[in-house]
């Protein structure tokens, strides 16, 4: 009976136990709600727009969630070093540490690159509010402009001095380190052309004293993938269709100066061109007239230049004949067999696209003018996809740009669009120094300076002059491949030379 009553009575301690934690859960199935909002440590930033970030106000409820949400919308802001929330009785106190405001920015140890270069490539301005996201994003920029220059060693660090009325200063200090020449460049794979012949093809050079002038022989990703492109060209319009360059790899070597370049090749198969075919699916174009302006014949070494030029006669005839929004469509078939390829070239009725604006950028040096006048496209022209290609393949010719890039964008209406015409500018000078003795002439010295792109104007200018002790010649040179600004080039060439007879015997 003891023991019976016993367990009643633990019986009726667990049920009051259950009863008094249901009666405390109560209250918090209800939050409570935020009577004050105070913002503590603000000190440039106004209180009212610390509260405008964070969605919240009074009469709110304290809910976990919300709060959340407040503390991710003050970190964004990227105002704020650290923020914290808390309840205070019926008060939510939001404690913020404001991130300074940058008073000066300098940059030390930059002997290779100016400083207002370098001041261009950061995003930080001085009165900005620095932020450590920032300031790791431009040390990375910086790093990636030696990188590009061939100083791969390079180093960059920053380093924040504190001033007062929460002010920094801040300071890149920069180790340039050596430039990273390319002692090595090979090929695997290459059955049918040797190294040299492929080496002279692509725009890297191995390291060599007389190209001091150049940055060939410097380590550069981009001019890497410009050679990748450079042998697929080559070997496309030498019938190698499939050809691929499978990898191009840059081994830095373990004293980090030197660069080791390999491409690693598969040609493939030669074709040569079988059937060729124009096909029209335009009532009022008839296909056989414009057999004619196909560029190559059956038998024929495959060659894909010759398929875009054939595009860009077809597209060109047939604007010529009122048909500005066409679109000319190659379809190459391989017979691996045979190894031969057929062509056929689909007439297609295009969009009724003009060309808006043409926007151009990136040229630092270089005049628009010499830009524009490269464009097979002008502002008001019907827009076509094969002469935008043209031009751009036009500005690489000019030998000005490391790269090119034009690409069309949506205009003010669907049938409106803009050109943005981005170029990268690469050195287009060239200075030779040389000297040596002639059993004719006895010593002599050389001296020659080339520009290609003159004051950025397009023109090109020549100076060399020969110093020995018996003869010396002088060489002047300029040519304007625009002259009266049409597609006409003239030029001046002055020469003089002296030979001296005195010392001769007689």
């Amino acid at each position: 009976m003891g023991k019976a009553l016993s367990g009643l009575r633990l019986l009726a301690i667990a049920g009051a136990a259950i009863v008094l934690s249901l009666a405390c859960a109560i209250p918090t199935a209800h939050a409570e709600t935020i009577k004050h909002i105070r913002i503590e440590g603000a000190q440039r930033i106004e209180p009212s727009t610390v509260q405008s970030y964070i969605d919240l106000q009074a009469g709110d409820a304290f809910e976990q969630d919300k709060l959340d949400r407040a503390l991710k919308n003050l970190f964004a802001t990227g105002l704020f070093a650290d923020v914290s929330l808390y309840q205070e009785g019926q008060d939510l106190v939001i404690v913020v540490v404001e991130n300074p405001i940058i008073n000066q920015i300098a940059f030390e140890g930059n002997q290779k690159v100016k400083e207002e270069d370098l001041n261009n490539e950061i995003q930080l301005r001085p009165r900005n509010v620095l932020t450590r996201t920032k300031v790791q994003a431009d040390v990375e920029r910086l790093q990636e402009v030696y990188r590009v220059g061939g100083y791969f060693s390079a180093d960059v660090q920053a380093k924040i001095i504190k001033l007062d009325q929460n002010r920094v200063n801040l300071i890149y200090e920069i180790n340039e380190g050596l430039p990273t020449y390319i002692s090595r460049i090979g090929f695997v794979g290459n059955k049918h052309y040797d190294e040299k012949k492929l080496q002279k093809l692509i725009r890297s050079r191995e390291e060599a004293w007389w190209r001091f002038w150049s940055s060939d022989d410097k380590y550069d990703p981009d001019r890497l993938a410009f050679d990748r492109e450079l042998l697929r060209r080559f070997y496309l319009d030498h019938g190698y269709a499939d050809f691929r360059v499978e990898n191009a790899v840059a081994e830095l070597s373990p004293d980090h100066k030197n660069f080791y370049v390999t491409f690693v090749l598969n040609e493939g198969e030669r074709y040569r061109v079988g059937n060729i075919d124009i096909k029209s699916f335009m009532p009022d174009v008839d296909a056989k007239l414009y057999r004619k302006y196909v560029t190559f014949s059956p038998g024929d070494w495959y060659k894909a230049s010759e398929i875009e030029n054939t595009i860009n006669k077809l597209t060109e005839a047939l604007g010529n004949r009122q048909h500005p929004f066409i679109d000319v469509r190659p379809e190459v078939q391989r017979n691996r067999e045979k190894q031969k390829i057929d062509a056929v070239f689909s007439i297609n009725e295009g969009q009724k696209v003009f060309v808006e604006n043409i926007n151009i950028s990136g040229n630092v040096r270089t005049i628009d003018e010499v830009i524009r006048r490269e464009l097979t496209l002008s502002e008001g022209d019907p827009f076509n996809a094969t002469r935008m290609k043209k031009s751009e393949q036009r500005l690489k010719d000019l030998g000005f740009f490391e790269t090119v890039s034009i690409k069309p964008i949506q205009g003010n209406s669907p049938d409106k669009t803009n050109l943005d015409v981005q170029v990268a500018e690469k050195s287009t000078g060239e200075l030779s120094l040389g000297a040596g003795f002639s059993t004719s002439d006895g010593p002599l010295g050389d001296f020659s300076i080339k520009e290609k792109n003159f004051l950025g104007k397009g023109q090109e200018f020549a100076l060399s002059m020969t110093i020995a002790k018996k003869k010396s010649s002088f060489d002047f040179s300029f040519t304007e491949p625009y002259f009266l600004k049409r597609d006409l080039s003239a030029g001046i060439d002055i020469f003089h030379s002296t030979t001296n007879y005195q010392s001769e015997s007689s």
